[in-house]
């Protein structure tokens, strides 16, 4: 895994911390508060624009830093639709190769078929298991050392001798 992304979610912890540390709801209600007997709207005027101002700025930065949670919670999560999918594929394959071998125990086929389902892999899941980074990752890497190792063989055709 990329070692930026878990230090820009660790910064994104630190600012939402900081924002909820920060009291912006006292801190609104004192100002308003020492501006209630104040005569001079133009000061009125210029502390509640200041006070929306930065109720505004905090929301913003709220709202940023759940949208970077949600990125990465997507990132890592697999949805209902997509393990549907990864299971009608699967029983997909496994029709396939019940045909092919047909030697093999169906029972085997019916257990492996069972595993991949919405309830196991949600399950799974919740518990804390990443599958696109346990399954994926290694896949992507292993494709890439497949393709790289392929159009270097073929590509320097002293090896093929």
């Amino acid at each position: 895994m990329d070692s930026a992304y878990p230090a820009a979610l660790l910064e994104m912890g630190t600012s939402l911390a900081a924002l909820a540390v920060k009291g912006t709801a006292s801190a609104v209600n004192t100002k308003i508060k020492t501006i209630k007997d104040e005569k001079n709207i133009e000061k009125v005027r210029s502390t509640y624009d200041e006070i929306i101002n930065e109720l505004i700025s905090e929301r913003e930065e709220a709202v940023r830093i759940a949208q970077v949670y949600k990125v990465e919670l997507d990132r890592i999560q697999i949805s209902d639709e997509d393990i549907k999918h990864l299971h009608n594929t699967v029983e997909r394959i496994l029709e396939i190769l019940k045909i092919m071998n047909s030697t093999a125990p169906i029972e085997t086929f019916e257990q492996l078929k069972e595993l991949i389902s919405v309830d196991t892999l949600k399950a799974i899941q919740l518990l804390g298991f990443n599958y696109k980074a346990a399954i994926g990752e290694p896949l992507t890497e292993l494709c890439a050392s497949a393709i790289l190792a392929k159009t270097k063989s073929t590509s320097n055709p002293s090896k093929k001798r």
